[in-house]
């Protein structure tokens, strides 16, 4: 992890050097400055909102300053996938302490082609009440596509198309910083390519990018992200595919191995295409999403209800149900996250929920979606692929988790333990990729995707969002089981040059910010 030539450069570049006048000096860490390169032990100081020095160099004046001997001092993390939109705007929940406890400093909303449509309004929100992270935003495509057409499965209308194009168009003006499709939901499945296309291309004007949960993830992933690649092409703006994976166990037999090679190959071909992953073997989404196509989807609750109990289409998707349970070991691979109707399900899989009622899973399915759906946990993945896709140097770590607090649900762990779980456990206790580029993955290349502006990296004049944390203890601590623990380690957080957590206590000030997309 050190590297004495790095270590000579930044005692060449110190000397002669003027003194530095800081609020903080951070002394004697490895420093990690998000490029990829080892670590070197040196300093980092902080004025105001900037670090204004990093490497070898002396102080003027009286800093506080804080030994980090035998801790690592790396950029502030940068989340690229977050669904913390919602969250983000309550009291609760908008100080996002279990990604601060994590040294995440910036999160990404907007994904999966959900979230808030008008992005000013959001901004202006999260604005007035304030953040405890810094916010990037995507326009989610399926919220935007439901707010102009409805759950509907047809073509736009030339106006509905407009109006699309008009609202994106005034949503990346008003500062986000690319589009997002999520194309398992609603209604974006019943979306042609073409469509998504035209809507990129109105993106690509400003600059933004295209992030996709592509079409498909299981047997059709590498079909869906040729189509990801054919929309960055002919849209003219890069792709960024979202939590990369094969899904299910039919496909644990190369498919991600493919995948990545499919990316390298347009990558090599000079296409701007990157990827990012959380680091488990299992998933999570809507029961429904999972278990029910897409065509017995469209419309309204209450429709879908009605075709349950239809004598033409409740046999359809019976079996339809019953084919995709049995890709699962029959509901077994299944567990329930959320599901506020029968909250002692939570936690439990389809199998030994149908073993208590003495149903089968397909019952169980059918109960909880007359009732508006729930929220799973989807054993869908091989620890080998997990372990090839994360040694990618184009795969960003990203959560795929929200802001949240410690409750009754048993959600997937990775909200509270994804960049612990990455850099402490994969990364330091096991090996399995270089330190460098773990924490690269989750700070330098987050931030080269999204063409960041002066974060991203430990350098001087960039915005002061930097992690301390001690490298024998920084590890994930939620589980499958008890997923609300908070990720220990973290003994220094500072975001836009505030200290946020101070020798492993949360100060919690909201100290975050919008950050607002400007390139055109």
């Amino acid at each position: 992890m050190f590297n004495v030539n790095a270590a000579l450069l930044l005692l060449a570049i110190s000397l002669g050097a003027e003194p530095v006048s800081a609020d903080f000096v951070l002394k004697n860490g490895t420093l990690f400055d998000g490029s990829g390169r080892p670590g070197v032990v040196g300093d980092a100081a902080i004025k105001g909102e900037r670090i204004v020095a990093v490497g070898n160099f002396t102080v003027a004046g009286n800093p506080k300053t804080i030994d980090c001997t035998g801790l690592f001092i790396a950029p502030g993390f940068i989340d690229l996938h977050t669904h913390s939109d919602e969250p983000l705007l309550h009291p609760e929940t908008r100080a996002n302490l279990n990604y601060l406890r994590q040294g995440v400093t910036t999160v990404v909303t907007g994904n999966c082609g959900l979230g808030p449509t008008n992005v000013a309004v959001y901004f202006e929100e999260l604005r007035n009440g304030g953040v405890g992270s810094n916010v990037i935003h995507l326009i989610p495509h399926n919220n935007l596509k439901a707010q102009v057409m409805g759950n509907v499965s047809r073509l736009p209308t030339a106006k509905e198309m407009a109006e699309m194009e008009r609202l994106i168009d005034k949503g990346m003006n008003d500062g986000a910083w690319g589009i997002s499709t999520g194309l398992i939901y609603n209604p974006g499945t019943y979306s042609k390519t073409e469509e998504i296309i035209a809507l990129a291309k109105v993106v690509a004007k400003h600059g933004g990018i295209y992030a996709s949960h592509i079409r498909g993830e299981g047997s059709t992933v590498l079909d869906s992200i040729e189509e990801a690649l054919r929309i960055g092409r002919e849209a003219g703006l890069p792709v960024h595919i979202s939590h990369l994976k094969a899904s299910g166990r039919s496909v644990w037999n190369g498919k991600a191995a493919e995948a990545v090679g499919l990316i390298k190959q347009a990558r090599a071909s000079g296409q701007a295409v990157t990827a990012d992953q959380y680091p488990y073997i299992a998933s999570s989404t809507s029961l429904r999403a999972t278990v029910v196509p897409p065509r017995f989807r469209e419309g309204s609750q209450e429709d879908f209800v009605a075709r349950i109990s239809n004598k033409e289409t409740g046999p359809k998707l019976r079996k339809a149900i019953e084919e995709h349970l049995q890709q699962n070991q029959n509901g077994a691979d299944l567990r329930i996250a959320r599901y506020q109707r029968r909250p002692e399900w939570q936690g439990k899989d389809l199998v030994t929920i149908a073993e208590m009622e003495a149903k089968t899973p397909l019952d169980i399915v059918l109960e909880i979606e007359k009732n508006g759906g729930a929220q799973i946990v989807h054993f869908s993945m091989s620890e080998d692929d997990v372990r090839l896709i994360m040694k990618q140097d184009f795969v960003a770590t990203a959560s795929d988790g929200s802001a949240m607090v410690p409750s009754s649900t048993v959600p997937h762990p990775r909200g509270y333990g994804c960049f612990a779980c990455k850099i402490g456990r994969y990364s330091i206790e096991d090996r399995a990729l270089p330190v460098e580029q773990a924490i690269r993955s989750a700070s330098g290349l987050p931030a080269d995707i999204l063409k960041l502006p002066e974060r991203g990296y430990l350098r001087p004049t960039f915005f002061a969002d930097i992690v301390v944390f001690d490298p024998k203890t920084y590890r994930d601590t939620a589980t499958y089981d008890r997923p609300h623990q908070y990720a220990n380690g973290v003994k220094w957080l500072f975001i836009n040059g505030k200290c946020v957590i101070e020798n492993g206590a949360d100060k919690s000030p909201l100290a975050g910010r919008v950050l607002k997309h400007r390139e055109k």
